[in-house]
């Protein structure tokens, strides 16, 4: 039975695994051949530290395994544990066995022991992971996945698999990707469906069907837009975490909202260290301080109206004017979080001509019950709102929006049947690893990204 290198590198008494039979599988990273010896660096995904496997000519077939092994190449070491001479590691393994499963010409791996560009290695997104960084940043990102569902399950929340294909649109933007069986277009009552379908831009509306039925809801799924914004913040295809809570307001939003978000980051930094030094190292000075900040201090909250004043006020000229009505772009949310607050911002109350449909109309008649998060670094991390539980102002909205009545006829009809006041919000994933990693482009902590003309692999 193979052991993770991880558990060997990070066990808390070492000395307790010395002359452990052990067996390790994984990949060459570096190896120094002495001739009558050789140390091997091995890594297996499991952490960002190799296992120096040390090798000698007592070994059968050692002079052919010499020739087989490169930077690279899979090999499987069974041998014992013991103390490293060295000073970067407690153990190391003593090779009495190893196998090659597959070589790897030095001559042609593109990923020999350099540093590569990240736009280099979104061209061979097969071998990347393979990379320290590529490698810390699955890690984390997994870390902050099961973190997800960790905090949800937690508060009770209830997990559903919300629709991929749609005949709705959510955020009546109509950036979408149809969906069709034909072959040029035409009459959809011939299609697969029976109507014009499309990749779904959100759970949302899903979400709040079992919400209002099941009280507090989470999904966690794949969401697409047909967006041309060809910018390091912009996915075509991305990963959404949608929450929605019956019996909610916008005051128990914010607080789910600053709630999982500096859960997420506590669990990023109790659980990635080893992966968090590196980016901090590497990518990003001062990320562990930034993100204790987060984690341990109360969010700043702001009315749209007041972000503007002070964004109006500020010494320092923006590319794009500000100006009550418009929507805040990246550099004026980005000053607020960094610059003003100097930590997370929660602005809430936006005018109702910038946002979606569905968000409840705040007495004064000009905005809503909605809500952004914005963090340093990032900006916007999180958006959501109060939804409108009312039959008649939902009505309204949806002709302001030129939405066809027909295509929402169950969304109304939540309202009719026992509404409630609930609402929700939307992350996506990737901006939350962005924030977590310090890694500057949003293409990078994605395993395959889709974007404007990209679609490989």
């Amino acid at each position: 039975m193979r052991t993770k290198i991880k558990s060997i590198l990070q066990a808390k008494n070492p000395q307790s695994l010395v002359g452990k039979p052990t067996t390790v599988c994984g990949w060459v990273r570096t190896l120094r051949d002495q001739k009558s010896f050789a140390f091997i660096e091995v890594n297996d995904g499991s952490t960002l530290a190799n296992l120096q496997v040390v090798a000698d000519a007592s070994l059968p077939n050692y002079a052919e395994l010499m020739q087989q092994l490169a930077t690279g190449a899979s090999l499987s070491v069974t041998g014992h544990l013991v103390e490293s001479p060295g000073k970067n590691q407690a153990l190391e393994l003593k090779a009495e066995q190893i196998t090659v499963y597959g070589s790897a010409d030095p001559a042609r791996y593109p990923l020999q022991k350099k540093r590569h560009s990240f736009e280099f290695l979104r061209t061979i997104a097969h071998l990347r992971p393979r990379t320290n960084t590529q490698g810390a940043v699955t890690r984390v990102r997994s870390a902050l996945s099961y973190a997800t569902h960790l905090f949800f399950q937690q508060r009770g929340f209830l997990y559903i698999q919300t629709p991929l294909i749609t005949g709705s649109d959510c955020e009546g933007g109509g950036e979408m990707f149809r969906v069709t069986t034909l072959e040029k277009g035409g009459d959809y009552s011939k299609d697969f469906f029976g109507k014009p379908t499309y990749l779904t831009v959100s759970g949302q509306l899903e979400a709040e069907i079992y919400a209002c039925a099941l009280s507090d809801v989470y999904t966690f799924s794949p969401t697409f837009r047909a967006e041309n914004s060809n910018t390091s913040r912009h996915l075509a295809e991305f990963w959404m975490i949608e929450p929605e809570m019956a019996f909610a307001d916008l005051k128990d939003n914010m607080e789910c909202a600053e709630s999982y978000l500096k859960f997420c980051v506590r669990y990023a930094l109790d659980h990635c260290r080893e992966d968090l030094e590196f980016f901090d190292k590497f990518i990003e000075n001062g990320l562990i301080q930034r993100l204790e900040h987060v984690a341990s201090t109360p969010f700043v909250h702001l009315t749209y109206t007041d972000a503007v004043d002070i964004l109006r006020k500020a010494p320092k000229k923006f590319e794009f004017p500000v100006d009550w009505g418009t929507d805040l772009q990246s550099e004026h949310e980005r000053y607020l979080a960094e610059e003003y607050c100097k930590k997370p911002v929660i602005l809430t109350d936006y005018p109702a001509q910038i946002k979606a449909f569905y968000m409840r109309g705040n007495p004064d008649g000009k905005t809503v019950a909605a809500m952004d998060v914005l963090v340093p670094k990032i900006g916007e991390i999180i958006g959501g709102s109060q939804r409108e539980e009312r039959l008649d102002r939902l009505e309204h909205k949806l002709a302001e929006h030129k939405l066809n009545r027909e295509d929402y006829w169950w969304y109304l009809e939540l309202r009719e049947y026992g509404t409630v006041p609930h609402a929700g919000f939307g992350l996506g994933l990737e901006r939350l690893v962005l924030f977590v990693t310090g890694m500057e482009n949003i293409r990078d902590v994605i395993a395959f990204p889709r974007y404007p003309g990209h679609a490989d692999f």
